[in-house]
């Protein structure tokens, strides 16, 4: 490990002299493609100059533990062990560090959710889980925007699909792709009793014209018009657009937007980042070590948590973490959960012997 730190280390020694020479700079690209790689390297460089620093305050201390006398020998003992333990957690942070990292985790995120299994109960929760990504949201100062929503009579959504713009916006929500559960008991159940319905929730890294190349051919776009629980414009105009891929068969409706170009761009945004998706899937099935190392961010039919309302508790199962303080999670406190899921796919990773 330490021989690969080292190349790494003296590779960011190699990027800096370039970053120095004003020369660099004629090529904006060129550029601003190695002041990325710097930037990304080096939390792994300082956490490595750390360990060096310790490395060299251990080998002082234990000099002076063999030459001093005894007030310096009890100094230097307590120096040694200093040294180590700052070692030992430098060695393992240096690990994580190490780790590949998911090159689509610093993109924007399109999210999907439909409500499954419970009819209008499920739709509610829909909203009640679009609510909470929002929420949360604002408590990271992301950016917020609709693109396109199919909702209920009762306020609830069939679907719903949002972006959301900002740092690390996928590393963070990746972990809630999959089917979240809901226990508890229907505005419109008279007998008190407790319902179980299913959301399910697609999170996809929103990619750009380059990343995903789409044949106009193969591609059939309808207008027709907006349709819904209401609206202002509602069947007014044939502004809503409807794309489907046919060599997938998938399908992709908008119809938020009075302005059919603004509907096509928005159609054609998702269809990019459900085809990438699609083929980060494919790609992963074929590397099952890599699925291994994953905490349940491949499967949308997964069972991934649940949210109790009568105990007041959400329970993700990938990880078997049950918290006891559902209306904070709610009402967008995730960070806890979140860092719970990256811990163990970390730890997943360092079992399965991954590397950068």
């Amino acid at each position: 490990m330490f021989e690969k730190l080292e190349a790494i280390y003296q590779h960011f020694l190699a990027l800096e002299e370039q970053l120095a020479s004003p020369d660099v700079f004629s090529n904006p690209a060129e550029a601003a493609k190695l002041l990325k790689e710097q930037k990304e390297l080096t939390p792994l460089v300082e956490a490595y100059k750390a360990y060096r620093n310790a490395e060299a305050s251990l080998a002082e201390a234990e000099e002076l533990l063999r030459e001093g006398d005894a007030d310096l020998r009890e100094l230097a003992e307590e120096e040694i062990a200093s040294a180590k333990a700052s070692m030992e957690d430098l060695t393992h942070e240096l690990e994580i560090l190490l780790l590949p990292s998911d090159p689509d985790d610093d993109k924007n995120v399109i999210v999907e959710i439909r409500g499954g299994a419970g009819g209008a109960e499920a739709a509610l929760f829909a909203g009640v889980l679009y609510r909470m990504y929002g929420m949360y949201s604002d408590m990271k100062h992301w950016k917020f925007e609709q693109l396109n929503a199919n909702e209920t009579e009762l306020g609830g959504f069939k679907e719903v699909s949002f972006l959301i713009e900002g740092a690390g916006a996928y590393a963070h929500l990746k972990y809630e792709s999959g089917v979240h559960r809901v226990q508890r008991v229907p505005e419109t159940e008279s007998g008190g009793r407790i319902h179980t319905s299913t959301v399910t929730v697609a999170v996809l890294p929103e990619v750009e014209d380059v990343e995903i190349d789409i044949n106009p051919a193969d591609l059939m776009i309808d207008t027709f018009r907006s349709s819904g629980a209401g609206g202002q414009h509602v069947n007014k105009t044939e502004s809503a657009i409807r794309i489907t891929h046919i060599p997938t068969g998938m399908v992709v409706e908008c119809q938020d937007e009075r302005s059919q170009y603004k509907n096509k761009d928005r159609a054609m945004k998702i269809l990019r980042s459900r085809l990438y998706d699609r083929a980060r899937e494919e790609q992963a099935a074929e590397i099952s070590a890599e699925r291994k190392s994953q905490v349940g961010t491949g499967d949308r039919s997964e069972r991934i948590r649940t949210y109790n309302y009568p105990q007041s508790r959400v329970t993700d199962h990938r990880i078997n973490l049950t918290l006891y303080k559902l209306e904070a999670v709610l009402n967008g406190d995730l960070e806890e959960l979140i860092t719970a899921l990256k811990t163990a796919e970390q730890a997943a990773k360092l079992e399965s012997g991954a590397t950068i």
